[in-house]
């Protein structure tokens, strides 16, 4: 009798041991699963900063060519436009050593559908300083095809396809960067209109002299 309440509380403390030892478990587990939630999240804010960090560079070396390409710099004195050319390629030559890249995660197609959308667009631009009025139309119709709002002119249905291909983070950076195109291809427009001006004015100038 003595023995068989030995054998009954030997087995009550086998038994309790795995019941304990599986709840260890499952907790272990848990705690586990929200660690790597919590890390999860750091990650993603991590990228997001450093993708912050991309834009504001790409914003700075947009102001800075702007500042050095901008009207105001034809109508100051030489002494002065050479001052501020210094400071402005100081400026640049600081930014360009800041490095922040966030690489985005493609698949195969993915990573194809990409290089065909560079492609296009490195090809316009091959042939855009013949023409800017025409590249910019060109770059207009393949930004349409990057937004969800109802573009103002045509777009490119084929560059559609490809970029409906492409990555979302990559979809995001190829607007961006026609985004830059056109408003830097406006400013060229803008100097080019500029310079044609005046030389009509010396012309004017010149024939009244004669």
């Amino acid at each position: 009798m003595a023995q068989a309440r030995i054998q009954a509380k030997t087995s009550e403390g086998q038994n309790g041991g795995k019941f304990c030892r599986s709840m260890s478990m499952a907790a272990r587990s848990s705690y586990l699963l929200e660690s790597l939630d919590e890390l999860e999240s750091r990650v993603q804010a991590l990228r997001d900063s450093a993708s912050a960090l991309e834009l504001e560079k790409e914003s700075l070396l947009e102001m800075i060519h702007s500042v050095q390409n901008s009207q105001d710099m034809r109508k100051i004195s030489d002494g002065e436009r050479e001052e501020l050319t210094l400071t402005a390629d100081r400026l640049m030559s600081r930014i360009v050593t800041v490095e922040v890249t966030v690489e985005t995660i493609r698949n195969p197609q993915q990573a194809v559908s990409l290089q065909q959308a560079n492609l296009i667009i490195d090809e316009i631009l091959k042939r855009v300083m013949d023409n800017l009025e025409s590249g910019k139309k060109q770059l207009m119709n393949l930004y349409g095809a990057c937004t969800s709002d109802v573009p103002p002119g045509p777009i490119d249905q084929k560059f559609q396809s490809i970029i409906i291909g492409c990555a979302l983070e990559d979809q995001k950076k190829i607007k961006r960067r026609l985004e830059t195109l056109i408003r830097n291809i406006a400013t060229s427009e803008k100097s080019i209109t500029l310079l044609e001006s005046q030389k009509q004015k010396s012309t004017v100038h010149h024939n009244n002299q004669v």
